[in-house]
C-alpha cells in the first residue's frame, strides 16, 4: 500500500454513502485514498464546519484545497486507476460544471434515496 495521496470525508451514518464509499475501497487497492467517516464524531477529522462536510461531498489531494461536490469526485476518481479517466476528462471545466449540475440535482432527491435504503 502506498501514502494516501487524497483524503475524502464521508457520512458513515448515510447508507447510500456507506455504499458508494464501500465500492470506492474496494476499488482502491493501491491505498491511495483515506476514507475518513465524519459521522463517528472523532475529534480532529473535520477541516471545515461538519455540518458542511455532510452536507456535500468533500475532498482534498495531498497538499492541495478542499474540493467539494463533483471536483471531489473528479479527485476520487483520479486515485483509482480504473476510473482514472474519467476523473481526467472531468477536469475540462464544461464538463466539470455540467457534472457539478447533475450533483446538485442530485442532492435534492438523496434524501428519498436514503430513505429507501434505510427501509431494506
Amino acid at each position: 500500500m502506498s501514502t494516501p495521496q487524497l483524503t475524502v470525508w464521508f457520512d458513515g451514518a448515510c447508507p447510500l454513502c456507506r455504499r458508494e464509499i464501500g465500492l470506492m475501497r474496494r476499488l482502491d487497492r493501491r491505498g491511495a485514498i483515506d476514507f475518513v467517516d465524519i459521522a463517528s464524531g472523532a475529534e480532529g477529522v473535520c477541516p471545515i464546519d461538519r455540518q458542511e462536510l455532510l452536507r456535500r461531498f468533500h475532498a482534498q489531494e495531498r497538499d492541495g484545497p478542499i474540493l467539494v461536490g463533483a471536483a471531489a469526485f473528479a479527485a476520487m476518481w483520479r486515485a483509482i486507476p480504473i476510473l482514472r479517466p474519467l476523473g481526467i476528462l472531468a477536469r475540462w471545466p464544461p464538463l466539470l460544471g455540467l457534472l457539478d449540475v447533475a450533483y446538485r440535482g442530485f442532492l435534492k432527491v438523496r434524501p428519498s434515496f436514503q430513505r429507501l435504503l434505510r427501509e431494506t
